[in-house]
């Protein structure tokens, strides 16, 4: 049965109160207020180090859907702080009891711990401002990018063979540059040339028929899937920075190619993240974005746990990215980074279909959860 827009707005605002509830519940018993267990399923005494990520994520949803305010000034600022004591002298971010031997995203262990760090610094980075919007990060370890050849160097070992890891990796590298030259003036002019020099690196490596990065994506649908998933991360320094994007028009095409159905919390996210962004640049096919969006809602809300949280997935394994003998917990069970993640695609579907009909706080900053549009009309 087709739902009207007020059925669905009414679903939506049942979900956004089950979830707030849901997250009230994560509080971490003996922490300070807004210190979050990533699930119940998370054993604090065993996974110490899962409180972070359990924060972090839990912070950004509840800011996304309007639940901050009901935190103080002072409590605010003491989760600043106890974010920040996860904090390395460079200004990196990591989790208790990750280590050598432990992770892996890449052979080479520098690209393995500078994908973990950068993406949890990323995250990190957004609570605290969420919590803080005028609190200065520390950004050392990202200076020696605003070299030219040190940039250039990175981005020549750039693999396209992994497009989807390489597209978190430069957008967190690019989410950081932004950062620097929002708040060291004498950085501002070394930001931009960087900006540049990674817009230009990409020009003639995208391919045109798709929009997207990555090799071989006409071998089969996952490489195809792959190139999609980590491009609609590089896309956020074309929104960030109000360029044309080349060929958005393609990366639409292949969004509405897919049926609107669940599949993972990240897949699921950056087909709406690059809907939404594409409606709002090109406009192209506004009608069937719209209703894919619509469709695509109402199987997000059926896909809400009973104890209003989400799942990233109904079956299987969900693990920590990169802590390959770390933290795990079993797939359909509610924690804060699928709930966070479903929430933003179940929020940017309602903005686009009744602007203004909820004040959604999405990040200011490029990567996950982002939305251009939304917060340039904030004050």
């Amino acid at each position: 049965m087709s739902m009207t827009d007020s059925d669905l707005q009414d679903r939506i605002e049942t979900a956004r109160r089950a979830s707030l509830n849901w997250l009230a519940g994560m509080q971490a018993p003996l922490e300070r207020r807004g210190v979050m267990r990533i699930s119940a399923y998370h054993d604090v005494a065993l996974w110490p180090g899962m409180l972070l990520p359990g924060t972090y994520n839990g912070v950004m949803c509840l800011d996304l859907l309007g639940g901050l305010g009901e935190h103080g000034a002072a409590e605010k600022a003491a989760l600043v702080s106890w974010i920040e004591q996860r904090r390395t002298p460079d200004g990196r971010f990591r989790i208790e009891g990750m280590r050598d031997g432990k992770v892996f995203k890449k052979p080479d262990r520098d690209e393995t711990w500078r994908y973990i760090d950068w993406h949890v610094t990323n995250y990190a980075l957004g609570a605290i401002r969420a919590l803080n919007p005028e609190r200065t990060p520390k950004l050392d370890f990202i200076l020696p990018y605003l070299e030219p050849s040190a940039l250039a160097a990175w981005l020549r070992a750039r693999d396209l063979d992994d497009p989807w890891q390489e597209g978190n990796n430069i957008v967190n590298l690019a989410g950081f540059l932004l950062l620097l030259g929002e708040r060291e003036i004498a950085e501002r002019a070394g930001v931009e040339a960087a900006i540049e020099q990674l817009v230009q690196w990409h020009l003639p490596l995208q391919e045109p028929r798709t929009g997207f990065w990555g090799n071989g994506q006409f071998e089969d649908e996952t490489r195809l899937l792959h190139a999609f998933a980590g491009s609609m991360h590089n896309f956020h320094i074309w929104y960030a920075t109000a360029r044309p994007l080349p060929h958005q028009d393609k990366a639409i095409d292949y969004v509405l190619g897919r049926e609107p159905a669940i599949h993972s919390a990240c897949i699921d996210v950056d087909a709406i993240d690059l809907l939404v962004h594409g409606l709002a640049m090109t406009g192209h096919r506004r009608g069937e974005i719209e209703a894919w969006c619509r469709t695509m809602l109402g199987e997000l809300l059926d896909f809400q746990n009973e104890n209003g949280g989400f799942a990233d997935m109904p079956a299987g394994t969900w693990r920590q990215d990169g802590w390959i003998d770390g933290y795990a917990e079993p797939q359909g069970v509610s924690n804060t980074f699928a709930t966070w993640f479903r929430w933003i695609a179940i929020a940017m579907i309602a903005d686009v279909l009744w602007p203004g009909r909820w004040p959604w706080r999405f990040r200011r900053m490029i990567g996950i959860g982002y939305r251009v549009a939304a917060w340039r009309r904030q004050p």
